[in-house]
């Protein structure tokens, strides 16, 4: 490696540090020996949970929904028919089964809004 090459590899780690910098500010540290290291601050992809929490809970009255409207046997029989069909409609049926809560809120839609 030549003195030119590692000149360059050493300005193309500072410049991208310093971009990092700049993007995402600067954390400071005294180290043991007095100096004062500046160093990137660290930035960890967040996770939306209220967003998370939101979508689950649509899901969960969507699915609940469909349960009291169409009744326990047409829903089972729907969600046997995506069972069988492609890599997504299976993914949907996964997504679509009967759990406790779906029957129960279910149930509890049905009573008030689905009456015949």
């Amino acid at each position: 490696m030549t003195i030119d090459a590692s000149l360059n590899e050493r300005l193309r780690k500072v410049e991208r540090k310093h971009g990092k910098m700049r993007r995402n500010g600067v954390v400071h540290k005294v180290g043991r020996d007095g100096l004062i290291r500046s160093r990137p601050r660290l930035i960890r992809p967040q996770v939306p949970f209220k967003g998370l929490l939101l979508i689950v809970a649509l899901l969960i009255a969507f699915k609940s929904l469909l349960f009291a409207q169409i009744g326990a046997g047409n829903y089972a029989l729907r969600v046997d028919a995506l069972r069988g069909g492609t890599t997504f409609e299976q993914v949907g049926a996964f997504i679509m089964q009967e759990e406790p809560v779906t029957v129960a809120l279910g149930g509890y839609l049905k009573q008030y809004f689905f009456q015949r």
